[in-house]
């Protein structure tokens, strides 16, 4: 008898067929798409007002639709007088701002990781109370401890200063928090110990093994401590008496009470283009690290 030969039936998965059949076709809520899009209209519709009314002038400001175009296009003189109104002081503003971001944002990244690694890596006594401790701080609002803080700062004479606006950005805990977290997932503890065994020293270890794993990490807390940072308005506000020390948010503030005081110079326009020069540096930050940031709030959501 001859041997009869089964070809083998080869066996679609039931994904395949469903999406033959049109049956996995992904499904679209018309509630959500609707909602999408007022978050969008929400969001972008303040800087379309932002950047239209940027382009018109003192006049202009008050003749025509807040969200149109006016007659004459004013963007770049109202730019060059933003930077040279009252002796050039929005430069002034920008470079405090800029020193603030740099020494305590910046300042604050480098302690919530040396102290997140520390804490997700390294065994000691006390630390679930040093976890009680952070995940409090995380609660209280920096505006209840900006009051006892000036007090400090006034008994030590930092107030007036950039030292009474840099110390306390040091302090980020929540960023400390979310470096834990990252840390504790992104680094392998079998790692560390390879490396340990092949006589690599802490320090050796965390910036040759360990800080290129937590980069993606580093990047999310400095985007979230740099724009806390860049829009703080009430630290500075009972810390600084000096103008010349203000950051740009204290400093257009005063511009704005300036325009609306009865008889005084009207410079709406010069608020409103200073405003928009303001949120430059946020968007081109946002912009270059979108793909960390990204990474960086996705990495150890998901566990293999």
């Amino acid at each position: 008898m001859a041997a009869t030969t089964l070809s083998p039936r080869v066996t679609r998965p039931a994904s395949a067929r469903r999406r033959r059949h049109g049956v996995d076709k992904p499904r679209r809520s018309v509630l959500l798409t609707v909602l999408t899009c007022i978050v969008l209209l929400y969001a972008l519709v303040p800087l379309a007002w932002l950047l239209i009314n940027s382009t018109k002038t003192q006049a202009g400001l008050f003749d025509s639709f807040g969200l149109w175009f006016s007659d004459d296009f004013a963007l770049w003189s109202n730019i060059h007088d933003t930077l040279t109104y009252d002796h050039g002081i929005f430069l002034r503003w920008l470079l405090n701002t800029v020193l603030y971001v740099v020494v305590g944002a910046g300042g604050a990244t480098l302690l919530a990781t040396l102290g997140g690694y520390a804490l997700a890596k390294f065994s000691f006594p006390g630390k679930r109370a040093v976890f009680a401790v952070v995940i409090g701080a995380v609660a209280v609002p920096g505006t209840a401890l900006a009051v006892p803080t000036f007090l400090l700062f006034s008994k030590l004479g930092l107030t007036n200063t950039p030292w009474a606006v840099i110390l306390p950005s040091l302090i980020s805990p929540f960023g400390l928090y979310l470096m834990w977290v990252f840390a504790n997932d992104a680094i392998p503890t079998e790692l560390l110990e390879a490396a340990r065994m092949d006589g690599a020293g802490e320090v050796r270890t965390f910036f040759r093994v360990s800080a290129p794993l937590l980069a993606p990490g580093v990047v999310t807390v400095l985007l979230f401590t740099m724009v806390a940072t860049w829009n703080n308005y009430f630290l500075p506000l009972i810390m600084l008496k000096d103008s010349h020390w203000y950051p740009l948010v204290l400093g257009l503030n005063q511009w704005n009470a300036q325009a609306a005081t009865a008889g005084g110079e009207a410079i709406f326009n010069l608020v409103i283009t200073g405003s928009l020069l303001t949120i430059v540096p946020l968007i081109a930050a946002f912009l270059l690290l979108q793909r960390f940031w990204q990474s960086g709030l996705s990495a150890g959501g998901v566990k293999e």
